[in-house]
């Protein structure tokens, strides 16, 4: 299907909520399109992150919350479907009776060879969305690579599928100097073998030498996002340390939120419009932690908005006065295309 303007924003990612029932081919449907990249995390339980891709195809897994390499397990993830997926019985993402929480986002299946780089990519990409699934092998120097969202990336995320690496993220707030590690509470860091000092073009995304996100003969992979007005944002904001916090423009009404203090040590978060539909938004899940859900713990009260976000919280890890944190974030009600709702607050 050939998009323009995005109408619907559940044409092209949205949260997905499920009960496991330990069983075998066991469909996920409501997604709202053919998903390929599904992130998956047990909202009751202690248990990993699983993310899945069509890119590396099903049963090849890796978890937000380890260094660990690319594992094969055909109890996860069974395959991508028309409205959703559908998934076997492994208790980190089908237990019985335990509860889970899906984040779908729609590239374009398996991909197809990218010669723009010095390096060749197989790049899944959905330029109306703004998102590409990047797959690679490292080459352990400097080098570029094709992401093909003929727009500049603002961010992205990288693992070394072969061996025990940390995750690393690029966001255009911290610069082509730093990067941030999903896997881990680290404030962000310095060095030219991250992005070998060089910002992303429209074609192009620069990686070091380092071996966690170009690793030498090592099969990578990378998920890239580029904005799209009224649909997504990757920005930042300075905390003032209130509980009449920092309001944050995105332009629309989010669905999604991950932010990290990125100056100083802290969890990464994810709210979502699906978990907690009223403000305050404070049903927490963390990217760098098997931990259950969390809710009420005072650490990541937001107020989804018509327009952004709304701090409701002056702890360090969301709003702490004079530091830095930054941002992805997802709508529930884009404000471009022809099939606008109107965009209210809850």
């Amino acid at each position: 299907m050939a998009y323009t303007t995005i109408n619907k924003s559940s044409d092209f990612f949205n949260t997905k909520l499920y009960t496991g029932n330990d069983s075998n081919s066991h469909a996920i449907t409501g997604v709202g399109h053919q998903p390929d990249l599904i992130w998956i995390k047990s909202r009751s339980n202690a248990t990993s992150h699983s993310l899945t891709d069509a890119v590396r195809g099903v049963g090849k897994n890796i978890k937000s919350d380890s260094s660990n390499a690319e594992f094969t397990n055909t109890n996860y993830v069974a395959s991508f479907d028309s409205d959703g997926f559908t998934i076997n019985d492994d208790g980190d993402i089908n237990g019985n009776n335990r509860t889970y929480a899906s984040w779908n986002w729609k590239a374009n299946g398996a991909g197809s060879s990218n010669t723009d780089g010095a390096t060749n990519t197989t790049v899944s990409v959905n330029t109306t969305a703004g998102f590409s699934i990047v797959k690679w092998t490292g080459t352990g120097n400097a080098t570029t690579l094709g992401h093909g969202l003929n727009a500049v990336p603002k961010f992205w995320i990288i693992k070394n599928l072969e061996q025990a690496e940390d995750w690393r993220i690029y966001h255009h707030s911290l610069g082509n100097t730093k990067k941030l590690e999903l896997n881990n509470n680290e404030a962000e860091a310095s060095d030219i073998s991250y992005w070998n000092n060089t910002s992303p073009t429209s074609s192009l995304m620069t990686v070091g030498s380092s071996n966690a996100n170009n690793g030498g003969s090592r099969n990578m992979i990378a998920y890239c996002f580029a904005e799209k007005t009224g649909y997504s944002k990757f920005g930042s904001y300075v905390g003032n340390g209130s509980t009449d916090g920092t309001f944050v423009y995105t332009g629309f009404k989010p669905a999604f939120y991950l932010w990290k203090k990125s100056n100083g040590t802290s969890d990464w978060h994810i709210v979502d419009n699906k978990r907690d539909t009223g403000n305050e938004t404070d049903v927490n899940l963390s990217p760098n932690s098997n931990s259950a859900e969390s809710i009420g713990n005072g650490y990541n009260g937001v107020d989804f908005l018509s327009n952004g976000i709304k701090v409701r919280r002056g702890n360090s890890d969301v709003n702490g006065s004079g530091l830095t944190y930054i941002y992805m974030a997802f709508a529930e009600a884009p404000l471009v295309g022809t099939n606008n709702v109107p965009c209210t607050a809850r």
